[in-house]
């Protein structure tokens, strides 16, 4: 059952910056008079020339938040000692002076899953000790991997919530090509836009844990069992 009143939404994009996408997503919210956050990908801005959009991102108003280095294995599946510190604190230390006071964190999730692949116990305690922002997610509409297909599953899902927090990418694809409609069809349906996070997307916040931390973090391995005396 659709919510009594239209919803506003939350809008954020991950795994970028892009060379090519990123201006033109910028190019859209600007037009719009939208503010977005950003999850970037370390290994993305450290590329030459990425981190010139981060700049423009930042100085138009958008937050700019931490998605791992390299965006490779969800953080909970990890075990390796150092792993999780390593993908956090790479990709925090390249934003720099860009990041959002509240030092936003958004995990990865491996295809939109949320459950308690997306973080390690390491990667949890990092994030508290150094007063991080977890922020999720509730909707996805795949455009990553549907580039024409996505639109109708994002406004539908958008529709179906309050306060939803929209998950697209500004990634090489040709996804983002129809943003501008999304945007303004979501309008059409009386839909405002907010920066903020709704609080059941944020089950930490400057370190503090919140409801849901617990469902998001991995549980800890068994310790080995002794053998049996001969």
């Amino acid at each position: 059952m659709r919510p009594a009143a239209a919803p506003s939404v939350t809008l954020t994009f991950d795994n970028g910056p892009d060379p090519e996408v990123t201006p033109a997503v910028l190019d859209v919210l600007r037009r719009r008079a939208i503010r977005a956050t950003f999850f970037v990908v370390g290994a993305r801005l450290a590329a030459p020339g990425a981190r010139a959009l981060a700049e423009r991102a930042h100085a138009e108003g958008h937050w700019i938040g931490n998605h791992t280095f390299t965006h490779g294995t969800p953080l909970g599946d990890r075990t390796d000692r150092g792993h999780a510190a390593a993908e956090i604190a790479r990709t925090d230390a390249l934003i720099g002076d860009l990041a959002h006071p509240d030092r936003l964190f958004r995990p990865m999730g491996g295809g939109g899953r949320l459950g308690p692949h997306l973080l390690s116990i390491e990667a949890r305690d990092h994030l508290a000790t150094g007063a991080w922002t977890v922020v999720l997610w509730s909707a996805v509409p795949g455009d990553w991997r549907d580039a024409d297909g996505w639109p109708d599953r994002a406004i539908a899902q958008c529709l179906d919530e309050a306060e939803p927090v929209l998950v697209l990418h500004d990634i090489a694809g040709g996804a983002l090509r129809h943003l501008d409609s999304v945007l303004g069809r979501l309008a059409d349906h009386g839909a405002t836009f907010r920066q903020d996070f709704p609080a059941q997307c944020v089950p930490m916040r400057r370190g503090i844990a919140g409801p849901g931390l617990d469902a998001i973090v991995a549980a800890p391995l068994d310790p080995p069992r002794a053998r049996p005396a001969a």
